[in-house]
C-alpha cells in the first residue's frame, strides 16, 4: 500500500515551493497565504456531497441516531476538535457527537503515528463505541488510505450504520462500500506530505460545515443566533442575555431575571417572554416542539 504513496496529490511536490529553505520569513507566508487560498475553492466544489452528508446526518440525528468521526493524527484531532465543540454552541449530549482516534485521548497531544496502521485497532473502536444501526460514522483521512479509517468504515458498514468518507486525495481508498464519499482535492502541501495545512484546513471547513448545518436542521440555531447556547462561562452568559434580549424584546435584567428562572436556557426564557408562561410550561411546549424554537414563537 506505501509503495504509490508518492502518486497521492497529498504527497507530491509542490512546486512553488521548491525553494522554500530559501525563501526569507515573508516570502514563505505570502506562498502559504496564496496556497490557502486555494481551499475554499477546493471545498466549494464538493458542496454537493457535503449537503447530502448533512442531510444524511440531520435525518439520523432526529431518529435518534448519532455522528462518530474516527481519524488518525491530525484527521483524528479535528474530528475530536468538532465534536468537543458542539455541546456548548448547540447544547447537545456528549454523546451525540463523538471523535474517536487512533491511539487514544494520549494522541491528542502526542504522535502516535504508528496507530494508523492497524485495521483491526479501527475495527476494535467502532465496537467498543457502541457503533449501531440508524448512527452514521465519517472517517476522515487525508490521504484517503489510513487503514485505521478503512476498519472503522468496514466495521461500521457491518454495524449497518450509514458511512461517510472525507479525503483530500480523488478516488480514495476508504470510499469503497461507503455510502458517501467527499473527497477536497485541494493540491500539494507547501511542505511535501504535511497535510496539518491545506489539508487539515480543508478538513476543518468541511466538519464545521456538517456538524453546524445538522444543528441548523435539528432547531439550535434560531436566525442565526446559537439559542441552545449553554451558558457555561461569563462570556456565554452574557451572550445568553443579549440572545433573549434579541429575540424576547427583553431588557437586560429582565433577560437576566428569565435566564436564572429557565434555568439557563436561552431558548425556555424566551418562550417565558413570548408567551407568559412560567418555566415548566414554556419547557413543556418547547418539549413537544421537538425543541425547535421557531415552532412555538414563529417569526421574529
Amino acid at each position: 500500500m506505501t509503495e504509490n504513496l508518492h502518486e497521492l496529490t497529498t504527497e507530491m511536490r509542490n512546486q512553488a515551493s521548491l525553494m522554500l529553505d530559501r525563501m526569507t520569513s515573508l516570502e514563505i507566508l505570502t506562498l502559504m497565504n496564496e496556497e490557502d487560498k486555494k481551499v475554499a475553492g477546493a471545498v466549494e466544489q464538493v458542496l454537493p456531497e457535503v449537503a447530502r452528508a448533512v442531510d444524511m446526518i440531520a435525518c439520523a440525528l432526529e431518529r435518534g441516531g448519532r455522528l462518530f468521526y474516527f481519524g488518525a493524527g491530525t484527521s483524528g484531532r479535528l474530528g475530536v476538535l468538532d465534536a468537543s465543540e458542539c455541546p456548548p454552541t448547540f447544547g447537545t449530549d456528549p454523546q451525540l457527537v463523538r471523535g474517536v482516534i487512533a491511539g487514544g485521548s494520549v494522541a491528542l497531544v502526542e504522535a502516535i503515528e504508528g496507530a494508523e496502521d492497524s485495521a483491526d485497532r479501527g475495527k476494535e473502536d467502532v465496537r467498543e463505541n457502541g457503533v449501531r444501526s440508524g448512527d452514521v460514522v465519517v472517517g476522515i483521512a487525508a490521504s484517503g488510505r489510513t487503514p485505521y479509517v478503512m476498519g472503522a468504515l468496514e466495521e461500521a458498514k457491518a454495524c449497518q450504520a450509514t458511512t461517510i468518507s472525507l479525503s483530500c486525495n480523488p478516488a480514495p481508498d476508504i470510499a469503497h462500500g461507503a455510502d458517501l464519499s467527499i473527497n477536497i482535492v485541494v493540491g500539494p502541501e507547501v511542505v511535501t506530505g504535511s497535510t496539518r495545512l491545506k489539508a487539515g484546513t480543508a478538513t476543518k471547513m468541511v466538519l464545521n460545515m456538517l456538524t453546524t448545518a445538522t444543528m441548523v436542521h435539528l432547531g439550535k440555531v434560531y436566525g442565526n443566533l446559537m439559542v441552545n447556547v449553554q451558558a457555561t462561562n461569563q462570556k456565554l452568559r452574557e451572550r445568553a442575555k443579549h440572545i433573549v434580549m434579541e429575540v424576547a424584546g427583553a431588557g437586560y435584567e429582565e433577560a437576566e431575571q428569565l435566564i436564572a428562572l429557565a434555568d439557563g436556557d436561552a431558548r425556555v426564557a424566551i418562550v417565558m417572554k413570548k408567551t407568559g408562561l412560567a418555566a415548566p410550561e414554556a419547557r413543556d411546549r418547547l418539549s413537544r416542539a421537538g425543541g425547535k424554537l421557531r415552532q412555538v414563537i414563529g417569526d421574529l
